[in-house]
């Protein structure tokens, strides 16, 4: 049997205020040639279907006419709602897409009723498991346990377990959580965290020939047979070295026979570019950066006024802006009351005000003189007046 294992499509997420679905419906359309050319039998979505709980009309156009191109393609597809999605709008209807092998899994209670598919060596059992937030999952089995994402998905996958035991024949967990090769402290309840994120330890998806993971926007294998796809699109800046892309995964009579990275492409490229602001306008590296997503990050002391519209000038995609000093004064620890008290001009009250809001940086030659021209021409008003 030959999988394909996708994740966190997040249909209807902005790009710096700036919509993904055209880039998202070309990509989601090579997925779907993935699937024709590499005669795919099981097209896996591990959570983050949609970006929000409540998408847009347009995003639920364009993920039907991707499942119809799936299925036409010649895949039968499994996809499991993630912490972005809403359930209970993502399951409707599931019962009468499944006729159509389209397999939406977004009940908790469901986890252990696997979408069996056969192949010439039997069936494979898939577990779709969707993303279970303890404190709105605990009430449906009160006799557990469940204060952090590791406890609950540890109680689950033992009911899968129970259910594989006996069924027998190969099985593929599905599941949207932050897994990491870690282990609990033994008697220790206290959740396992990295960052702000609840960490699942990888011994709790043991026994599966795959565990196709959703989350987490990169290319990840925690174990040869426990990976994550990553994110179809680049979703920020902090993402734009990372691969995307899908898991070809070959499942023969005895499990788990291979794994293939099958890129994606990209529609727009992102790229960060540094240095001073003059630089940015004007230098000849950055001709080749005109057609892509750019985050700008100017190296120049003070703040330039309206940095974003000049750089549109030369780059029309760009889409953030990144005041980044080459260099910080330190601070002086004067306070700004301290500073204007000491003042004894109005010029002098301006070079402090600029001090102050410029790293320490007052007025230069050429402001000063700016300056005083001003404070001349508004004192020779106040005197006529």
């Amino acid at each position: 049997m030959r999988i394909l294992h996708t994740s966190d499509w997040h249909i209807g997420r902005t790009f710096h205020g700036h919509s993904t679905l055209p880039a998202l419906r070309t990509v989601l359309g090579a997925l779907a040639e993935q699937v024709r050319s590499h005669d795919v039998d099981v097209v896996i979505v591990a959570g983050d279907v949609f970006d929000s709980a409540a998408p847009a009309a347009d995003c639920y156009t364009l993920l039907a006419d991707t499942l119809a191109e799936l299925r036409d393609a010649g895949a039968q597809v499994v996809l499991t709602s993630g912490n972005h999605d809403s359930a209970a709008r993502l399951g409707f209807l599931s019962r009468f897409v499944a006729l159509a092998g389209i397999h939406v899994r977004t009940q908790p209670l469901e986890a252990a009723d696997p979408v069996t598919v056969h192949d010439e060596h039997g069936p494979v059992h898939l577990y779709g498991i969707p993303f279970l937030e303890p404190a709105l999952v605990r009430h449906l089995w009160p006799d557990a346990t469940l204060r952090t994402q590791a406890q609950t998905l540890a109680h689950v996958m033992d009911l899968v377990a129970a259910d594989r035991a006996v069924r027998g024949g190969r099985s593929v967990a599905i599941a949207h959580c932050f897994a990491a090769d870690v282990e609990p402290t033994p008697g220790v309840e206290r959740e396992i965290r990295q960052g702000t994120l609840d960490v699942v330890p990888l011994s709790v998806f043991g026994g599966h020939d795959y565990v196709a993971l959703g989350h987490i926007h990169g290319r990840n294998t925690l174990a040869e047979g426990v990976r994550y796809a990553g994110a179809p699109l680049h979703y920020s800046f902090g993402e734009q070295h990372k691969p995307r892309g899908s898991w070809l995964v070959d499942l023969d009579e005895s499990g788990l026979a291979g794994t293939r990275w099958l890129p994606l492409p990209v529609p727009r490229r992102l790229v960060t570019l540094t240095g001073t602001f003059d630089d940015l306008l004007s230098d000849a590296r950055f001709d080749a950066e005109t057609d892509a997503w750019v985050c700008a990050q100017y190296t120049d002391t003070t703040p330039q006024p309206d940095p974003m519209r000049r750089l549109l000038a030369r780059f029309p995609h760009c889409a953030a802006v990144v005041h980044q000093p080459a260099e910080r004064r330190e601070r002086d620890g004067v306070s700004y009351a301290a500073r204007v008290g000491a003042t004894r001009t109005d010029e002098e009250l301006v070079d402090a005000f600029l001090a102050h809001v410029r790293e320490g940086e007052g007025a230069s030659a050429a402001e000063a003189e700016i300056i005083a021209e001003t404070v001349r021409g508004r004192v020779a008003a106040e005197v006529r007046v």
